[in-house]
């Protein structure tokens, strides 16, 4: 007889996160489909395939499926800072503009449009650690509340689009002031991508090269970059949107096709390396990555961080040790709950109470535009990972219902939690 419970969480329960992805978005056409993995106590106690990966062919989502992870680039991307500051070969407290000097006087805005910007000085240097916790005073042009906001979209600078080189974007944020003196307040903006041009500046090998050897290699994410090879194009997903563009007027027809994966410019290395929003990944590739965070920085005998570096990274950084709600100027972040922090990386939970929703003090966590989602619980000893691909991700409130199903179904509390 098969016991009713795997890694002490019960299987009854298991099979309703299943049960609910299915029923209430696979089979309702919300999603084209998608892949669940939960992992308890060194094993997969979950794996659940669902739905299509195109569903203009009926090609079925399949267990290597490759998937645009966009945003839930920037967690390896805040790793490989990491490694090079444990290396000191960067500092977190390092200004900048000791990496980018045409950066060393960007004033913040007080006033006009982007022909006329008027500034005023900052109150003090950007720093490392405020592009790794999105207080640098950057924005993304896609949250559509400032000036600022607006010269970034005139410029197509921006997780979806971004044109020319990274080092053209850096030459031309240059021109462009801050939304706000570094430090002051919390904004989801293209600081993470320039990282990665930091991280190639001091490694002294391009960006995308430094993942594959020192964290892709390494950890076996074979299946994971800039973009698709053509021997795996077969395995790429299509990527759909909530109506025109994205927006939130819902089709009747469904999902539209965004990005068709036989077409799509991911089939081709890209010209802009995105460390905010570029890899495609898959389920296998991105939970090694996961687990190697859940154990501290370490995985199967490769070893990327040591576990004070990542207790650093995912402690609640942002001034004053408030939450989001608190500091945030975003129109738009893959978090926006109350109680949650903000690390060197990742969003994190410090009042599970305030979240209205089950978690574990210290978890942490990010999500990419098209859906996908992940966290890491130390507590539990439990990782969560979802994978679909539906822009925008604040569609649907898919991220908090898997995260109250996969906590509902623990039987028995991980040894931190007891």
């Amino acid at each position: 007889m098969q016991s009713r419970e795997t890694q002490g969480m019960s299987r009854e329960r298991l099979a309703r996160v299943e049960r609910f992805i299915d029923e209430s978005y696979i089979a309702t056409g919300k999603l084209p489909g998608a892949l669940i993995q939960v992992w308890r106590r060194g094993e997969l106690a979950l794996n659940s395939v669902l739905g299509l990966a195109d569903r203009e062919r009926q090609v079925p989502l399949a267990q290597d499926s490759i998937f645009r992870i966009y945003s839930m680039t920037k967690p390896v991307t805040s790793v490989a800072v990491m490694m090079l500051v444990e290396e000191c070969k960067i500092a977190l407290d390092d200004p900048v503009s000791k990496y980018i000097a045409a950066w060393e006087n960007l004033g913040v805005h007080a006033g006009g449009f982007m022909e006329s910007f008027q500034t005023r000085p900052a109150a003090r240097p950007m720093l490392v650690v405020d592009l790794l916790r999105h207080t640098s005073g950057l924005t993304y042009g896609f949250q559509q509340n400032t000036n600022v906001d607006a010269a970034y979209r005139k410029l197509k600078l921006g997780e979806l689009a971004t044109e020319g080189t990274l080092d053209e974007m850096i030459d031309k944020l240059a021109t462009l002031p801050l939304e706000f003196s570094p430090g002051e307040a919390w904004n989801y903006s293209v600081s993470t991508d320039a990282l990665g041009y930091l991280v190639g500046k001091v490694s002294g090998m391009p960006f995308e090269t430094f993942l594959k050897q020192r964290i892709f290699d390494p950890l076996g994410m074979v299946d994971t970059g800039f973009h698709v090879p053509e021997d795996k194009a077969s395995r790429f997903c299509a990527c759909y949107a909530v109506g025109a563009l994205g927006s939130k007027v819902v089709s009747t027809k469904g999902p539209m096709l965004q990005d068709d994966p036989q077409a799509s410019a991911y089939l081709k290395p890209p010209a802009f390396i995105s460390g905010g929003g570029g890899l495609v990944s898959t389920a296998a590739d991105y939970m090694r990555f996961a687990r190697m965070l859940l154990q501290g920085g370490e995985l199967d005998g490769v070893r990327l961080l040591g576990p004070k570096t990542l207790k650093l990274m995912t402690a609640n950084h942002l001034p004053g040790g408030v939450d989001l709600p608190r500091l945030s100027r975003s129109m738009f972040s893959e978090a926006t709950y109350d109680g949650v922090g903000f690390g060197l990386g990742f969003a994190t939970t410090v009042t599970p109470e305030s979240t209205l929703i089950p978690g574990s003090a210290g978890d942490f966590f990010w999500g990419g535009a098209a859906s996908t989602f992940f966290w890491v619980d130390p507590q539990e000893e439990l990782i969560g990972l979802f994978l679909t691909q539906l822009l925008p991700s604040s569609a649907y409130p898919v991220r908090r219902q898997l995260r109250t199903l996969v906590y509902s179904a623990i039987t028995e509390p991980g040894p931190a939690a007891r």
